[in-house]
């Protein structure tokens, strides 16, 4: 950026937020970096507003001056979305997190974007409900509707785009709107909601929400069962969907993610690919639920099944499973984490997870597979060090290549880490022309192209 720009930009700035804004070196690498693998691309300026008004002035300043606009959540996403890969303004919305409403009778609540889901846990504690989308990391919510977020509860209770009723949305021009309203259904014009969650900022920026709410279920039950195999395990989690069961989580682990989780965490589960489950509801349903999985699992040569039936052995349980990254990456000491995903019809799962785990084989990459298998989706994470070239293409490979697999069974490049810049190279192969109805909604919104800008869409 042009130094008399970029003065007049920083005084322009203060005048709206004083001491808000930063310069220092530090701040500006740590909002350039995220848990993304990708080189680290730092902002020349970070701010931290309090208001939409305020988001709204600041991309004033940005469109006057087109300069790129990278909005910032808490930095959690693993793809590259908070890279500045053409510097300018990085809005923080960190100290944008306070509840507006809480509104119980009617089951949702307006949130500023940047409370966090464990905030957000905290404040809904003693109401008898909660939120239940929740990815492994401590993101805000703003974050999440950006990247179309998903979690462990997506089998039962859906994903980011199934639980935002409205957004209040600052655009690149800087107007405010509101996409809908608290209505449970709507037939009145364009689904904006939907549009601008999983834009990824690319298209506005996400100030306020209004969520759905669930009640607590009246019992809830976990379990854990090894298997003898990533196929019978997985077939396991077919038959359970296919049949109808309404198991509220369903995750699969491999063995190397089950060792690297008795590291780190200091259990002693069996070191072989596992299920985790978990059954919501009344009592009786939950038990016939529980018996039906327990036949089918059993059927798969499922062992060593462990019930936790309190509430603190089943947070710990799901606790642990939170902990797969970081468990996954203590395997290789000083590694980061390089993570991928791919979602795939579920009858195509199975193949898909035994394919890759063989081509991993053929590698001797250390890499784990997990994933949300009620829904298709599943992860590769993979411990790397930057300066080891040859591990680092090794695992761009098998990225790849995994990506083509699942298109290829009409899967997609991504469930639920979205594109950001890691995947932007396969946004042709699986949208086609679609792509370029994409391309056209975007330089309608932004045609200055200020907004997030080298992300999502190839240019």
């Amino acid at each position: 950026m042009d130094e008399q720009i970029k003065q007049s930009v920083l005084t322009e700035l203060k005048q709206i937020l004083s001491d808000r804004v930063s310069i220092d070196e530090t701040v500006l690498q740590e909002h350039g970096t995220g848990f993304s693998y990708h080189q680290s691309s730092p902002p020349d300026f970070v701010v931290f507003p309090h208001t939409t008004e305020e988001i709204a002035s600041i991309v004033n300043i940005c469109a006057n001056h087109q300069i790129a606009i990278i909005p910032f959540g808490a930095g959690t996403s693993v793809e590259g979305h908070i890279l500045a890969v053409q510097g300018g303004v990085c809005i923080d919305l960190k100290e944008m997190n306070k509840v507006l409403q809480l509104d119980l009778e009617d089951m949702c609540a307006s949130i500023q974007a940047g409370i966090t889901r464990n905030q957000l846990d905290a404040l809904l504690e003693g109401t008898g409900f909660f939120f239940p989308v929740g990815p492994g990391a401590n993101a805000t919510i703003g974050g999440m509707a950006a990247t179309r977020a998903s979690g462990t509860n997506a089998v039962r209770y859906g994903t980011m785009k199934d639980n935002v009723l409205s957004l209040t949305v600052v655009l690149p021009g800087g107007q405010i709107i509101k996409t809908a309203s608290k209505a449970k259904k709507s037939s009145s014009g364009y689904n904006l909601t939907q549009l601008f969650i999983g834009s990824e900022g690319t298209l506005g920026i996400i100030s306020e929400l209004t969520i759905k709410l669930h009640p607590y279920p009246e019992l809830s039950q976990a379990a854990v069962c090894s298997f003898p195999s990533i196929e019978s395990a997985i077939h396991t989690a077919m038959k359970t969907i296919q049949q109808g069961i309404a198991v509220a989580r369903i995750e699969f682990l491999d063995a190397i993610t089950m060792r690297a989780i008795n590291q780190y965490s200091h259990t002693d589960y069996r070191e072989e690919p596992t299920l985790f489950l978990e059954f919501n509801g009344s009592a009786q349903l939950v038990k016939e639920q529980v018996q039906r999985v327990e036949h089918l699992a059993q059927e798969f040569g499922a062992q060593g099944f462990v019930w936790e039936m309190d509430e603190a052995s089943r947070k710990k349980l799901w606790r642990i499973r939170t902990d797969a990254a970081p468990a996954i990456a203590a395997l290789s000491p000083g590694a980061q984490m390089m993570s991928t995903d791919v979602c795939v019809p579920i009858s195509q799962l199975a193949k898909c997870i035994v394919e890759t785990q063989a081509e991993i084989e053929k590698t001797g990459l250390l890499a784990a597979i997990l994933g949300h298998v009620g829904d298709g989706n599943f992860h590769l994470g993979i411990p790397i060090h930057r300066d080891d070239k040859n591990t680092l293409e090794k695992a761009k490979g098998i990225n790849e290549r995994l990506v083509k697999r699942a298109l290829a069974m009409d899967g997609t490049c991504s469930g639920e880490h979205g594109i950001g810049i890691g995947k932007l190279s396969y946004m042709s192969l699986e949208h086609g022309q679609a792509l370029e109805v994409m391309r056209a909604i975007k330089h309608a919104i932004d045609p200055k192209n200020i907004m997030n800008p080298g992300k999502l869409l190839p240019e």
